[in-house]
């Protein structure tokens, strides 16, 4: 499956099923314990990730790749920057206006659509949490190649590490009909992904960052900086 087939799967999947559990997974109300572990996990990464950009980010323009419900993209607005939001989901880019502080609003763009759209411009950064993990290698090593360009500083993004446990859980779920399961995960190792970037033509090196695991939730930082 490339790029875009991919790309239409995962906008069908958020706004026909997912929308509601990822506006309660990113709010403050009750979750089961299953779901606290992952909203415990997803807060350690993004602030993970946000550490690899300056804590002053005035003057600086970012994009904010798959934001979801806007969670990064509000802690970017915070620090100064101009920040571009971009969605697959229109229903999540929905949430992430109506999340965006007031007097935040005149330095976020959202854009609900292809987040490597080249009509976006150009970009001092970018992160992209969760946004790439349904996306084969090739894919991932496409899209950074289409960024790179376009990106004066870090491209930080994450990725489903290739563990045991994943794996094994990848492979019983291709063992379920396509039609009834949402987008999978596809685990990735750091060395094959770096070859993937540079045989797409990237010129800078992909570099891991960390790797945060709470309960259900394990996923891992990498970024391809100047």
């Amino acid at each position: 499956m490339d790029y875009g087939s991919t790309r239409a799967r995962v906008e069908d999947y958020f706004d026909r099923t997912a929308t509601k559990t990822w506006e309660r997974l990113t709010s403050d109300v009750p979750v089961s314990r299953i779901r606290e572990t992952v909203r415990a996990g997803r807060d350690r990464m993004r602030d993970l990730m946000l550490s690899r950009l300056p804590d002053d980010l005035r003057g600086a323009r970012i994009l904010d790749a798959g934001c979801g419900p806007g969670m990064a993209t509000i802690e970017l607005a915070k620090r100064g920057a101009t920040v571009v939001a971009a969605d697959i989901s229109p229903q999540l880019i929905d949430i992430a206006q109506l999340r965006l502080p007031h007097d935040l609003q005149k330095q976020v763009t959202f854009h609900a659509g292809d987040m490597l759209d080249p009509k976006l411009g150009t970009f001092d950064a970018v992160i992209a949490m969760d946004s790439l993990i349904y996306y084969t290698a090739p894919d991932i090593g496409d899209a950074l190649a289409k960024l790179e360009p376009r990106v004066g500083g870090p491209i930080v993004f994450t990725v489903a590490p290739r563990t045991p446990a994943l794996m094994a859980m990848w492979y019983a779920g291709k063992a379920f009909p396509r039609s009834d399961r949402s987008p999978v995960m596809i685990p990735h190792a750091h060395p094959k992904l770096a070859l993937a970037a540079t045989a797409a033509g990237t010129r800078r090196l992909l570099r891991p960052v960390d790797r945060i695991t709470s309960g259900f939730y394990i996923s891992e930082a990498l970024e391809l900086r100047p």
